[in-house]
């Protein structure tokens, strides 16, 4: 029958687990305390919470990805990384470590519901930081704004450079090229003189009365 003591243990590695974005497991064997302490420091600089675990409390705790997590990565002493900030380092921070702790050892992690083993751990330990790969993920998506944008600029600047060519052109002297080739304005034309009035078709029937003979009776 479990004690209180190890429902209290399986109880808050449950509430970190379910906390946290992932695990690393690793063997602590051989280390000493004061280098466990720095450790732990280090980790928790970094956004991470590491403790010693009895492997058979933890697969409680992880309930079903107790299973997909296996017994490789849950056997012999293990002290687990629970990671509530950056994976790659939380990783690297482990792996720094090593470096002046040879007995020390990454066995893997279950990160995301993916599993790793030390290898890929060491590979994600070589990863920028967060912030720095969110910095690039940005500028590889602005580069291509950045291109449209200077691509319209140039579209609205361009007639306005045409415009102000032209009115340095016109400053310099091209106003008076401009009036040497303009057409010379047509003369006016000169005014008709007035002619004698035409006889109007009135004056006819007239001119032909008097053409008629006197009648006879006039005559005596």
């Amino acid at each position: 029958m479990p004690t209180a003591e190890k429902v209290k243990q399986v109880a808050q590695m449950k509430e970190r687990y379910e906390r946290a974005s992932g695990v690393i497991f690793t063997e602590y064997r051989g280390l000493s305390v004061p280098a466990m302490q720095q450790l732990r420091r280090n980790l928790t600089e970094q956004g991470a919470e590491f403790s010693v675990v009895k492997n058979t409390l933890f697969k409680i705790a992880a309930g079903d990805d107790a299973e997909k997590i296996g017994d490789e990565l849950m056997s012999g002493p293990t002290a687990v990384a629970f990671i509530y900030n950056d994976e790659a380092a939380i990783a690297k921070a482990l792996f720094d470590f090593i470096k002046d702790h040879k007995s020390f050892v990454v066995k893997g992690g279950f990160i995301d519901g993916t599993l790793y083993d030390g290898s890929r751990m060491e590979e994600l330990s070589k990863l920028p930081p967060r912030e720095v790969l969110l910095s690039q993920i940005v500028g590889l998506i602005a580069a291509p704004m950045s291109n449209i944008a200077s691509v319209i600029q140039e579209i609205y600047a361009a007639p306005i450079r045409a415009i102000g060519a032209v009115a340095d052109k016109a400053a310099e002297g091209g106003t008076t090229e401009a009036a040497e080739a303009a057409p010379a304005p047509e003369p006016e034309p000169e005014p008709v003189p007035e002619s004698e009035p035409t006889p109007t078709a009135e004056a006819e029937p007239q001119a032909e009365a008097m053409t008629e003979p006197i009648p006879e009776a006039v005559q005596e």
